[in-house]
C-alpha cells in the first residue's frame, strides 16, 4: 500500500488526497461507456420507468427527472462545465444503468494534495430528491464559478464528487430498494454482525460504491435520504441493538460537520425532535449493514446521513423551495474542509494511507 500526503480532519489520521484522475477497470471514464453517444434509447439499458403503463402510481414522479433524463442531464453538465468537471461511472445497477458521476475541481481528474467530498443520493429509490438538488448544486456551482468567493473556494480547494442516484433501478420501480429489492443502506459490511461481509453476495450497486473508495480517497462524505429533517452521524448502531447514544471516536468532528449543516438549512436546527437539527444515528433508530459507518470504519471518510424533506417524494413543485433551504448547507459542509484548514484551526499535513 502506498503511502501519501493527505490531510487530517480532526484528532485521527484520515484519508484525504483527491485522485481524481485514477482510470481502472472498476472505474470507467464516460468515453468508454459511449459518453458522446445520446442515451441509451434503443440499446436495452432504458429501465421500466420509461413505460408509463406499468406504473399506476406514475404520477408521484411527475415533475422529477427520468433516469434517462437524469443521464442527459449530467451530460450536458459536462459538457457545459467542461473547464471545471469531468464525467465518469463507477459501475452500474442491477439493471445495467451507469452510476454516473461529475467531479468538480479546477483541475478535474488530477492528483492534488486537496481534501476531496462526495455526495450521493437516492440511495433509496423512493427518495428521489436528493439527485435533484445534487444536479442543482453542480449547476449552481458552475454558473457561479469566479461570481462567488464561496463557489472559488469549493472549485478551486475541493475535488468534488457527485453520484446523482445510487438506486436508479429502485427509482424506476418507485420502490426503496434496488431492481432485486435490497435496502442498499443495510448492504454494507457491518462492525458488530460479519452476517454480509461476503463482498460476492452484495449488490452491484454497494460494490460499484467500496471500489470507489478503493480507488480515491475522500475526506468526507453526505448521503441524501427523506422522511425526515436531520443531520445523522456515527455510530449508526450498537452491539446491543438498543437505541442509545453511541459515540464514534470522533464524535466531536461529526457533531461539528452535522451542525454546519443543520444550521445553514433553513429551519433544520428548528427541530422539536432533535436538539439543534442534528443526531446521533444508534440514539434515533439502529441501522446494521450501513453506508455512513462503513465510510468511516474501512474508508477513513467522515461521512453524514441527510434526511432533507419530511415527505420521502413531495410533489415536484416542492423541490425549488427544497433546494433553497438546503443550497446554503450543502456548500457550507464542502467549504468547511478547507476553511478550517486555511485558518489552521485543526487540519494540518500528515502522512497517511488510502483504503487498500
Amino acid at each position: 500500500m502506498n503511502l501519501k500526503f493527505c490531510i487530517l480532519f480532526s484528532f485521527f489520521v484520515r484519508n484525504v488526497i483527491a485522485r481524481g484522475g485514477y482510470r481502472s477497470t472498476s472505474l470507467s471514464s464516460a468515453a468508454d461507456l459511449g459518453f458522446e453517444n445520446e442515451s441509451y434509447a434503443g440499446s436495452g439499458r432504458h429501465l421500466i420507468e420509461e413505460n408509463q403503463s406499468h406504473h399506476p402510481r406514475t404520477d408521484i414522479a411527475r415533475g422529477y427527472m427520468t433516469n434517462s433524463e437524469l443521464e442527459r442531464a449530467v451530460k450536458e453538465f459536462g459538457r457545459r462545465c467542461s473547464h471545471i468537471s469531468r464525467i465518469y461511472s463507477i459501475g452500474e445497477s442491477v439493471r445495467g444503468f451507469p452510476l454516473w458521476v461529475i467531479e468538480i475541481s479546477d483541475k478535474p481528474g488530477r492528483e492534488e494534495p486537496e481534501p476531496a467530498f462526495k455526495f450521493i443520493g437516492n440511495v433509496h429509490g423512493d427518495e428521489p430528491v436528493g439527485r435533484e438538488l445534487l444536479l442543482l448544486l453542480a449547476n449552481w456551482i458552475c454558473d457561479n464559478y469566479k461570481r462567488d468567493p464561496l463557489v472559488d473556494l469549493i472549485v478551486d480547494k475541493v475535488h468534488l464528487h457527485i453520484l446523482p442516484s445510487m438506486n436508479p433501478d429502485g427509482f424506476s420501480f418507485r420502490r426503496r430498494g434496488n431492481a432485486n429489492n435490497v435496502d442498499l443502506n443495510r448492504d454494507f459490511p457491518d462492525q458488530f454482525f460479519p452476517w454480509n461481509n461476503n463482498e460476492d453476495a452484495r449488490q452491484p450497486e454497494t460494490k460499484a460504491i467500496m471500489s470507489w473508495l478503493r480507488e480515491m480517497c475522500f475526506t468526507a462524505s453526505a448521503s441524501l435520504h427523506g422522511g425526515a429533517l436531520v443531520a445523522n452521524y456515527p455510530w449508526d448502531a450498537s452491539l446491543d441493538k438498543r437505541k442509545n447514544y453511541y459515540a464514534c471516536p470522533d464524535d466531536g468532528t461529526f457533531r461539528f460537520l452535522a451542525s454546519i449543516y443543520s444550521k445553514s438549512h433553513y429551519n433544520m436546527s428548528l427541530s422539536k425532535e432533535f436538539e439543534g437539527g442534528i443526531t446521533n444515528g444508534a440514539a434515533w433508530y439502529p441501522v446494521y449493514g450501513g453506508m455512513q459507518d462503513w465510510n468511516y470504519i474501512y474508508g477513513g471518510c467522515f461521512e453524514l446521513t441527510l434526511e432533507i424533506s419530511d415527505n420521502k417524494w413531495p410533489n415536484a413543485k416542492e423541490l425549488p423551495t427544497i433546494w433553497e433551504y438546503n443550497k446554503m448547507s450543502m456548500l457550507n459542509l464542502v467549504a468547511s474542509l478547507v476553511k478550517e484548514f486555511m485558518e489552521g484551526s485543526f487540519l494540518q499535513t500528515v502522512e497517511g494511507h488510502c483504503l487498500g
